[in-house]
């Protein structure tokens, strides 16, 4: 019997893909667990469609992450932290305060996850951090570290 698989399914495959297997075992065990559906003609219609629709989102996430990396490839972001002497800071720059930075200037919003900041920044002047936008999409994004007023 040919089934759908709606669920991973260890030793089988991963959700999506259309598989043969033993009657009893899709009756009695993916069909009935609801890890799969029988291949229809209707249901792998509607797997197709489904299959669609997510290739659309991918792409237009895909575009709307590299419209954004071109747009923060261009500015340099300035983070205000408090310093001391000598242009030491309190403490460092967090992902989050880049983040929030980023977000402040191109007015949407930014996980902090997103950021990658490969050393830790302590002191005044400029720094680099990396944005992870999407999947194969990352982008260098100049910092400027200020003193706080």
């Amino acid at each position: 019997m040919k089934v759908i698989l709606l669920e991973d399914v260890k030793a089988l495959g991963k959700r999506g893909e259309v598989k043969q297997v033993a009657d009893g075992y899709a009756r009695n065990f993916l069909l009935n667990r609801k890890l799969a559906l029988e291949a229809t003609p209707q249901n792998l219609k509607n797997l197709a469609h489904e299959q669609k629709k997510q290739a659309d989102k991918a792409a237009a996430e895909l575009a709307e992450a590299q419209r954004l990396a071109a747009e923060v490839a261009k500015i340099t972001v300035d983070i205000p932290v408090k310093a001391g002497e000598a242009g030491r800071l309190f403490g460092s720059v967090t992902n989050k305060e880049v983040a929030d930075a980023i977000s402040a200037r191109l007015g949407m919003e930014l996980d902090k996850r997103k950021v990658e900041i490969k050393e830790p920044i302590k002191n005044l002047g400029e720094a680099e951090a990396v944005l992870k936008l999407y999947a194969g999409v990352n982008q260098k994004v100049k910092l400027n570290i200020v003193a706080a007023e």
